[in-house]
């Protein structure tokens, strides 16, 4: 629908001073709104396919970190050849080709059909947690039994065979797999799902609960990247952009760096540091590890954006310039390049990080659900953003329409602050979490245990 808006003249204004018609903003909101639902829809649940199809937690990580080396540099060339194709050439051209890529990759996914492995459905997950909320209300004046006789009293599936009781946090919820008479039918199945659930669908919504604090620390990341990828596109705007004499990159290319860190770094910890650190230490940094990691890289980004923008920002005022706007600062904008590095370093480590921890630590009904929660943080992230700058507008003089009088080295050292503080919360849940997991209690279907 886009590269048709961009190809036919009907389905456009003619000019740039003509207002566009009903049926043309109807049919380019439409076609907006058909590719973020297709975006959402494939992006992260090709992540859950494509890691269903392994079996090793290290082959996952593996997969994980390919499909963002895939998707950033997809997004690098996207930034570069596509928009160079479109402002040189046409943007029906431009979109034409993002509709062929798009065409052969649904071809490649079809070609592969009968060679998927496909968990067999077993109806909502989002079910089994409503009846756990139900069944342990109902069942909320039942007193829980001791622990000496604990495994017995509650259901743990059809066998007979008793395992270990549920974990003892959040025992209210342990009620909802107390036997009651009634609860069990002869062959041992339940009798009433809205009063009985197994040990481990119990579990199982205990088990997110404990990972919405880690999942509430991530959402400051995509903050971070937000506001620092707004605030350097204003910078690059007043800094010399040349690359040599006759060239000059648009202000928004400078972001590619951070794509092509991500890319260049995830190659090299995939086929180098990963491997390495398995032979000398015989196993690789956990999902939680790799996540602070990449805090701290997002923290040493905002102080570096501080540290160059404190930079520009005093050459300014050599010149005399703080109240010309147009004026273009003699300091390169290749200097941008650092921080976006190292935001894109950190990148490699914590998204990938975040989609292996959810993937992983997820009940297993909901690995689906896992992966998107990644675009939920970003979406968050990015929101809230647009909040921070708002206040930070009305509270201070730090971001005045004039970039050459603002202080937004001020804005990104409280940004590394804010993150420094949100690293130290990381902490403090990543503790807290790893204490609860181990009373865990997490029953395998097939074993029993």
């Amino acid at each position: 629908m886009l590269t048709l808006t961009a190809s036919i003249k009907a389905l456009r204004p003619s000019n740039a001073k003509t207002p566009a018609s009903g049926g043309q903003l109807a049919l380019l909101y439409a076609a907006i709104a058909f590719f973020t639902v297709g975006t959402g829809g494939t992006r992260f649940t090709t992540m859950t396919m494509g890691a269903d199809q392994f079996t090793k937690v290290e082959d996952q990580d593996v997969y994980f970190n390919w499909f963002f080396i895939v998707v950033y540099g997809a997004m690098a060339i996207g930034s570069t050849v596509v928009v160079y194709v479109e402002d040189s050439v046409s943007w029906g051209l431009g979109f034409g080709i993002c509709l062929a890529v798009n065409a052969l990759a649904l071809l490649s996914l079809l070609l592969g059909v009968k060679y998927y492995r496909r968990p067999v459905p077993e109806g909502s997950p989002f079910t089994a947690l409503v009846r756990v909320a139900v069944a342990s209300f109902r069942k909320r004046k039942l007193a829980l039994p001791p622990a000496a006789s604990a495994a017995a009293a509650y259901y743990h599936g059809p066998s007979e065979r008793a395992y270990q009781p549920p974990s003892s946090s959040f025992s209210c919820m342990n009620r909802a797999a107390l036997i009651e008479r009634g609860d069990v039918q002869e062959d041992g199945s339940i009798a009433r799902p809205w009063s009985l659930c197994t040990v481990q669908e119990v579990e199982d919504p205990k088990t997110l609960i404990r990972i919405i604090p880690l999942w509430t620390s991530s959402i400051f990341i995509p903050l971070c990247i937000a506001t620092q990828t707004s605030l350097s596109v204003l910078q690059s705007i007043t800094m010399n952009r040349h690359l040599g004499r006759h060239f000059s990159i648009p202000a928004g290319s400078f972001l590619v760096s951070t794509m092509v860190a991500t890319c260049l770094t995830l190659f090299i910890l995939d086929r180098a540091i990963y491997p390495l650190s398995r032979r000398l230490t015989g196993r690789t940094p956990t999902p939680l590890q790799r996540v602070g990691i990449g805090q701290i890289f997002n923290i040493a980004s905002m102080a570096a954006s501080a540290l160059v923008e404190h930079r520009r920002a005093a050459i300014v005022k050599q010149h005399s310039a703080v109240n010309q706007p147009d004026w273009i600062v003699p300091m390169s904008a290749f200097w941008l390049v650092l921080p976006n590095t190292l935001t894109g370093v950190g990148e490699a480590f914590h998204f990938p990080g975040q989609i292996a921890f959810f993937y992983q630590e997820f009940p297993k009904s909901l690995k689906s659900t896992a992966t998107g929660m990644i675009a939920v943080i970003l979406s968050i992230g990015f929101y809230m953003s647009t909040v921070v700058v708002a206040v930070v507008r009305r509270a201070t003089s730090w971001l005045p329409d004039n970039v050459n009088s603002a202080r937004l080295d001020n804005v990104y050292w409280m940004l590394a602050v804010m993150a420094s503080i949100n690293f130290a919360y990381y902490g403090l849940c990543v503790k807290l979490y790893k204490k609860d997991r181990d009373k865990l209690v997490v029953v395998d279907a097939d074993t029993g245990y």
